[in-house]
């Protein structure tokens, strides 16, 4: 049961990033109007790099994907790792009230983290 509950969030967090990547490239997703001016300062800063959205992007699209197929999800763990992490970082510091759902989202990688302790333990021997 715990398996069954474990592999439907991640297939749903595996779509969420997809989705989060996508958007990077499509914008089909609307900005919200009530950003911190902080918030708006940091992402035009990003967008003077001009590679690293799309790396980003890319990143997410990657990871997701990898996520979603069971027998890769370390991989994509692995891939999609540092991306939360600035997304943990900035939602602490700049933009907290988008901090829950991020925090759910951080939730279901560790759980993943901790499922796969082994894996991740046997890739630094």
């Amino acid at each position: 049961m715990k398996t069954k509950i474990l592999n439907i969030l991640s297939i749903l967090l595996g779509l969420m990033l997809v989705n989060g990547g996508l958007d990077k490239f499509l914008h089909y997703m609307p900005m919200p109007e009530n950003l911190p001016d902080e918030l708006i300062k940091d992402m035009v800063a990003l967008a003077e790099i001009t590679w690293l959205m799309p790396l980003i992007g890319f990143a997410e699209i990657i990871g997701g994907l990898f996520i979603i197929i069971k027998k890769t999800r370390v991989l994509g763990i692995l891939v999609v790792f540092p991306v939360m992490v600035g997304a943990l970082l900035t939602h602490i510091f700049v933009a907290p009230s988008g901090l829950p759902i991020l925090l759910i989202i951080w939730a279901i990688l560790v759980w993943n983290i901790i499922e796969y302790k082994t894996t991740y333990l046997s890739l630094l021997k």
